[in-house]
């Protein structure tokens, strides 16, 4: 395994009997937000059960999070609540359908299956991971449509040639 942020290894072997409560602690949160170029988490907890089906392990659940990230426009700090379910599938490398380089074309069922090796596989980084994509990396605060008129970037039409050369582009 690579060095998690927020480590949360699982041991394919000896799934618990009931759901798993993951929480990250100051220092994760910390690290995290660095990593993802937050200001700050300042609450990370999900809550899986996990499944063993067929040759891999399901897991499903709830992942909530209090961030903080910048707005997309001004920079401002801009905080932001997370509430995302979580539906996962851990397969072994052994038990993966396809090979290293291969071309593989993926069904929907199969767009949040996580290869791992040996025994162990890491649902603290999946949680993480799943964090990260669930950030809208395009948010904006209460005062970006004013800051977008200060700058020029409202949405008037552009002018000059550039702008008429484009504009008989999309016309053609």
């Amino acid at each position: 395994m690579s060095r998690a942020e927020f480590p949360r290894p699982v041991d394919r072997r000896h799934l618990p009997a009931g759901p798993l409560h993951l929480e990250a602690n100051e220092a994760e949160r910390k690290a995290l937000a660095e990593r993802f170029g937050l200001v700050s988490i300042d609450r990370l907890v999900a809550d899986v059960e996990l499944t063993a089906e067929g040759g891999g392990i399901d897991a499903d659940g709830r992942l909530q999070a209090a961030i903080v990230q910048s707005c997309a426009v001004t920079g401002e700090d801009l905080p932001a609540d997370i509430d995302e379910s979580l539906t996962l599938r851990f397969v072994a490398d052994t038990d993966a359908n396809y090979g290293e380089g291969d071309e593989i074309e993926l069904d929907e069922d199969e767009l949040d299956e996580i290869v791992f090796s040996g025994n162990v596989f890491d649902l603290g980084e999946a949680v993480a991971q799943t964090l990260a994509l669930a950030v809208d990396p395009y948010a904006t605060g209460p005062n970006a449509d004013r800051v977008r008129e200060e700058v020029g970037l409202d949405d008037e039409p552009a002018e000059g040639p550039l702008a008429a050369a484009l504009s008989a582009l999309k016309k053609g």
